[in-house]
């Protein structure tokens, strides 16, 4: 499984690399938005953990953009925002879910259930 990890703290890409280390075959880091759509036309992952806030261009914006332009695209917000108001916006945005940092040891169950990926 190829896994876009779009993260401004470098701390955090490295624990969500980490997390998903049993399940990516390729696992590629960005730091904003902006770089993630770059990144999706370079390799075409089979997901996306996407953070909400950071520079250049947030996290909702960039899946926005990216499903708007791929709907085939799997977008997984992953924040520490616990809220009603940002699950609803990653909604909006297009994710396909919503994962707290707090639990980025349930992160791969996360993305097993909401990725179909064919061989």
């Amino acid at each position: 499984m190829k896994i876009l990890i779009v993260e401004d703290n470098p701390t955090v890409r490295k624990l969500i690399q980490r997390a998903t280390a049993d399940i990516a075959d390729e696992a590629v880091t960005r730091e904003d938005g902006a770089d993630a759509l770059e990144a999706y036309e370079e390799m075409r992952p089979d997901i996306v953990l996407m953070d909400v806030k950071m520079p250049r261009m947030d996290g909702l914006t960039a899946t926005r953009q990216l499903v708007q332009k791929h709907p085939e695209a799997r977008v997984i917000i992953v924040t520490d925002y616990d809220d009603d108001q940002f699950r609803q916006a990653a909604r909006e945005a297009g994710a396909c879910a919503y994962a707290l940092k707090t639990n980025l040891t349930d992160l791969e169950a996360v993305i097993q259930a909401h990725c179909i990926c064919l061989p």
